[in-house]
């Protein structure tokens, strides 16, 4: 065991007792009534990092600070960002904790609060991975800057701001960001891939009010019907959205990775007893894998207009509006795709109606290749750390920071998870492994070390 492996070996229970003073701190950046925590998480990292050996400083923003910090003196060596978030998800509902949210438990090994897992305990195996090089090396083999922001559960809102005004001075090589998951217990992973995301609200008016369905029913357009008829041409029996041009750009799977996500340890019936379903549905020609990981989408996340109280209500409404997501994948375009909609969206407007297409802010598809020396590096690591070798994976959802990194900063991020899918994150009793929070420490040094001979 290297002095370094040896030294988090040794500060094994101090990792945790840090973990714990962090997760006692209600960072909730949703809620004004918690602006005072979220700035009491802010100086409790800014002094945990000048702890470690690091500078740092809390950057105000229109919302909540950014906490940075920085050790810059490996000259000649790559520059490695981490990112991550201190702000954590509402807690409610309360009454589904098994102990308080915001005290932390530690049950069968595995440490209960929110936030265990997204991302305060994820992000600070960093911190801790830094620490372990200063304190026993006096240095690091590379450079290091971290961005810590605390609105990522509402929106990031300041950060692209943030990023744009101070991208001269982090210009670093590479991102690293811990806000993923393993792939299973004991398969570590490393998420090469991330689909994109835009959405958009459609609205259908019909009458000018909602009219008495027995005078005027059969007389003008209803809205919710003709919403149904127009939403029911978006895809075919078999779930393959019919919007012309919809797939145009989309980047097939190559066969090594078809290869490789069939070779993953996937049980359907499983999968289908966890969502509660049936059977699985969707795209014909693709995995269930392959669907969630690399193939578009176009949903329908809501539909509301007309009466749904209690009892009846005869009436024809005046309107009906629909929530349409679509995940992209890699060379998807979100402009191209909500214009490719809108068109194919009035082209089938039933007549006696008029619609109104309202768009969102999304972010584009994410890829690294697979090829890259950061993610030789990164592999090796993990390896090391974890004692096996990591699995590489794609996720269906969509993460807009590494979008940013990419399009403001010009680097690519590497996506190394220490937690599980399991960890119920954003539910009550959000938890963390133990064991996978140390691995991830000791791969996060470990991490140092191979990148530091790209």
């Amino acid at each position: 065991m290297t002095e370094i492996a040896q030294y988090v070996a040794d500060h094994a229970d101090d990792y945790v007792a840090d973990l714990t003073a962090l997760l006692k701190i209600p960072s909730i950046s949703a809620d004004s009534n918690h602006k005072g925590d979220m700035t009491k998480a802010a100086e409790w990292l800014k002094a945990r990092f000048e702890a470690a050996g690091l500078s740092s400083e809390i950057v105000p923003t229109a919302g909540h600070p950014i906490v940075t910090a920085e050790w810059c003196e490996a000259e000649g060596a790559p520059t490695v960002m981490i990112y991550g978030h201190y702000d954590v998800q509402p807690p409610d509902p309360l009454d589904l904790w098994t102990t308080p949210p915001f005290e932390p438990d530690i049950r069968d090994g595995k440490i209960y609060a929110r936030g265990a897992t997204d991302d305060k305990g994820q992000m600070i195996t960093h911190l801790f991975g830094v620490e372990a090089w200063l304190k026993t090396e006096g240095k690091l083999p590379v450079n290091v800057k971290f961005i810590i922001e605390g609105e990522e559960e509402v929106g990031s809102d300041n950060l692209d701001k943030y990023l744009e005004e101070h991208k001269e001075t982090i210009n670093c090589d590479v991102a690293v960001v811990s806000d993923t998951s393993q792939y299973a217990p004991g398969m570590p992973a490393i998420t090469y891939g991330l689909r994109g995301i835009t959405a958009c609200e459609v609205t259908l008016r019909g009458p000018s009010k909602d009219l008495h369905s027995g005078m005027f029913g059969g007389t003008v357009a209803n809205p919710l019907t003709g919403m149904s008829q127009l939403l029911s041409r978006l895809h075919d029996l078999e779930g393959r959205v019919q919007v012309p041009g919809f797939y145009e750009d989309v980047l097939e799977l190559s066969p090594e990775e078809r290869e490789e996500f069939a070779s993953l340890p996937f049980n359907e019936q499983e999968f289908c007893e966890e969502l509660g379903v049936e059977s699985t549905f969707g795209e014909a020609g693709f995995t269930t894998i392959e669907r969630r990981w690399a193939r578009p989408t176009c949903e329908l996340n809501g539909i509301f207009g007309g009466y749904s109280g209690e009892g009846p209500k005869t009436i024809v409404p005046s309107f009906c509006t629909a929530k349409i997501s679509c995940r992209l994948v890699p060379n998807q375009n979100a402009e191209k795709i909500l214009s490719q909609l809108e068109v194919f969206l009035r082209e089938n407007l039933p007549a006696g109606l008029m619609m109104e297409f309202k768009t969102y802010h999304g972010c584009p598809a994410a890829l690294v290749d697979r090829n890259s020396p950061y993610l030789a590096a990164a592999r090796q690591a993990i390896s090391t750390a974890f004692g096996t070798e990591p699995v590489l994976i794609r996720e269906g959802g969509s993460i807009p920071v590494v979008g940013a990194f990419r399009e403001i900063l010009g680097i690519d991020t590497l996506l190394l998870g220490w937690g599980q899918d399991t960890d119920n994150l954003h539910s009550p009793d959000e938890h963390f492994d133990l064991g996978d929070f140390q691995r991830g420490i000791a791969a996060s040094a470990e991490l140092w070390k191979t990148l530091s001979g790209i």
